[in-house]
């Protein structure tokens, strides 16, 4: 799930929902004035969304900020970084090692240093903005660069993308970031009719996957099922090729899988010993040579998938090679990424929620889909708040890109609720995005998970605070900008998984397990539609 930073946004997917079946499925004037109100009646279960809004009073809207010094320091050189590495990645963990410097400045806006560090990088210095304030300006290019910054403090090798800087590294200001936006925006468009059928025979095979590995085993590995699904998907419906018929085989999502790594280490907990993980993943890059063979197996495969995408680059002013470097890129890193983080996430936070909910959206899904011809359409899924709903609490409760920078173009003056910070020009600014979008002065039970936030027009003004995509959920991406090229196409992918989800199944029961990618997801129980 591009263009933010340590994410996996998927690619670019600009359409306007439409009631009709046979309107065109994507449409490039997305814009926020289609955002329509999500509606549906309220169960005894959960509140209106009316009741989990938290906006500030009026008064404290226009009420002067103190203009203060940004709390915090970055220790001694090599020192400093050093311990604040150990206590993010082990001695606190992530959450609590923003969580205490929150209590210890009084302050959601402080300095401190981010991980890698020594001997990666030296540059760990940033100022952290930790609420659904402050964290905004990360999305204003006028504002801020975002020029090799995707990965935050360092950039991985040069080597792992075939000597390129990908569109993901590149700042709108470049002229390069225009002509590989518009690629991949043609890349989506020329797919478009192939979006839906894809996923339903993809995930259909996901599902009888699932359902034999339970009555073998008693149980299934959703994460397994899921990586060669998402990776199928996409392979069929971007690029017109079954892995399966290609000397790459199923193994895409292994070789992917491995390249990340190879990218993300240094961000990474892969559940080593200390000793080990610390001077081989997070003191040092993992060779790129160790990985040449795998990539090219890939490479390959989409510069042979993808003739009609890489003609349009040429004509763009993009030679074929950068070209593919980049479509493997956004497919693999990005939208496979983005699906195998947020899919297993998404799952989890329904299969907590309990029966309950998996009835309700049962019922509403299927009670649509017959009403429009037993049909998935676009316009059936509008039919269906709560199912929307759902979709958008788990982007705001656990968004796929926790992690967004951007370095200060120009001296600046950043807010949070209760207080003003002046920031420097070059000044590198972090944010925890996970802590914006469960900000307690915007969000009530914001630790929560409330199927119905968004549901009806009040919920609908909370949108503004979704913020998963490097840009607000209200908001559509543009070359000028670096909001996920594929925002709309990973809302609509997510809405289809639980739809054809509860066609198939009126409930699930899972175990849930850490893992360094999302979360690890065992299927316990499936039961099948019984109504």
């Amino acid at each position: 799930m591009a263009s933010t930073s340590l994410g996996f946004p998927s690619l670019q997917l600009q359409f306007q929902i439409q009631s009709s079946r046979n309107s065109p499925l994507f449409n490039s004037s997305f814009t926020r004035r289609h955002v329509r109100p999500i509606s549906a009646s309220v169960s005894e279960k959960y509140p209106s969304s009316s009741s989990v809004s938290a906006n500030p009073p009026e008064s404290d809207l226009t009420k002067p900020l103190p203009l203060k010094n940004i709390p915090g320091d970055y220790g001694l050189p090599f020192v400093g970084p050093i311990s604040d590495r150990l206590d993010y990645f082990y001695n606190q963990g992530r959450d609590e090692f923003f969580k205490s410097r929150i209590q210890k400045y009084q302050s959601t806006v402080f300095r401190v240093n981010m991980p890698p560090g020594p001997t990666i990088t030296y540059r760990s210095q940033v100022v952290a903005l930790l609420d659904g304030k402050s964290f905004p300006v990360l999305f204003d290019v006028s504002k801020v660069e975002k020029k090799d910054i995707f990965t935050g403090t360092y950039m991985p090798s040069l080597e792992l993308t075939g000597g390129y800087r990908i569109l993901s590294y590149l700042d709108p200001s470049e002229p390069k970031h225009d002509k590989l936006k518009r690629v991949i925006f043609y890349l989506l468009k020329s797919s478009r009719d192939s979006v839906l059928p894809q996923f339903h025979s993809s995930y259909t095979e996901l599902f009888e996957t699932l359902e034999t590995a339970l009555a073998d085993k008693g149980k299934a590995n959703f994460v397994a099922a899921n990586d060669q699904a998402a990776f199928n998907f996409l392979a069929r419906s971007l690029h017109q090729a079954n892995p399966a018929d290609t000397p790459l085989g199923l193994d895409g999502p292994k070789l992917v899988s491995k390249w990340v790594l190879f990218n993300l280490g240094p961000l990474l907990i892969l559940g080593l010993p200390k000793f080990i993980e610390e001077p081989v993943i997070h003191s040092f890059r993992l060779p790129p040579f160790l990985i040449k063979k795998d990539y090219q197996r890939l490479y390959d495969f989409f510069y042979e998938s993808s003739g009609h995408v890489l003609d349009e680059a040429e004509r763009l002013g993009v030679s074929r090679d950068e070209a593919c470097h980049n479509l493997l890129f956004a497919t693999c890193f990005n939208s496979f990424g983005g699906m195998k983080i947020f899919f297993p996430n998404m799952i989890k936070w329904i299969g907590r929620a309990g029966v309950g909910l998996h009835t309700r959206l049962a019922d509403e899904i299927r009670t649509v889909v017959r009403s429009n011809g037993g049909k998935i359409t676009m316009g059936a899924m509008e039919q269906m708040p709560l199912m929307k709903s759902v979709v958008y609490e788990a982007f705001r409760i656990e968004p796929p890109v926790p992690l967004q920078y951007g370095k200060a173009k120009k001296d600046l003056v950043i807010e949070s609720h209760d207080a003003a910070f002046k920031v420097k020009k070059g000044e590198l600014l972090f944010g925890f995005q996970p802590f914006a979008t469960k900000d307690p002065r915007i969000f009530e039970r914001a630790d929560e998970f409330v199927p119905e936030r968004f549901v009806g027009e009040e919920g609908e003004k909370l949108l503004k605070h979704v913020l998963w995509s490097n840009g607000p959920e209200t908001e559509s991406p543009t070359v000028g900008n670096k909001q996920c090229a594929g925002k709309d196409f990973v809302v609509l992918v997510s809405r289809l998984l639980v739809v054809e989800f509860f066609l198939r199944y009126d409930s699930f029961e899972i175990e849930v397990a850490p893992s360094p990618l999302g979360a690890a997801i065992t299927m316990t129980s499936l039961k099948r539609a019984s109504f």
